[in-house]
């Protein structure tokens, strides 16, 4: 039997080899059929302490290793699309920022050029 695997974010990371992890899913009223969404934190292994606030991972079920853990980290996910994002900005030429100086206020009086009074 497969083990299961969760993807969520970390929240908290200040225990050693430890983080917490909320994963979001959605759920359907049984009823209602309206749609919500539920939190739940996960506490996981992360043998190297690399894992930050923030982080995308993915969390796999495993042995007990505490009382509440019960979770070990498998991937982070935030990692990979940073360095990609970066390496995406590496590629592209740089461009140079926008002229500020040309804007559609007038000079001296603050106001849109469009919305000028009488």
């Amino acid at each position: 039997m497969p083990k299961k695997q969760l993807t969520g974010e970390v929240i908290s990371n200040k225990m050693q080899k430890t983080v917490v992890v909320e994963v979001e899913r959605i759920k359907e009223h049984p009823k209602y059929k309206k749609r919500y969404k539920i939190h739940k934190k996960y506490k996981a292994h992360d043998e190297k302490s690399e894992c930050k606030m923030g982080d995308q991972v993915i969390i796999e079920e495993c042995r007990p290793i505490s009382k509440d853990k019960k979770w070990k980290v498998v991937k982070r996910l935030t990692t990979q699309i940073k360095e990609e994002a970066e390496e995406l900005l590496d590629s592209l030429p740089d461009q140079e920022p926008a002229n500020l100086e040309k804007s559609n206020a007038k000079e001296g009086t603050g106001e849109p050029s469009g919305l000028s009074r009488p």
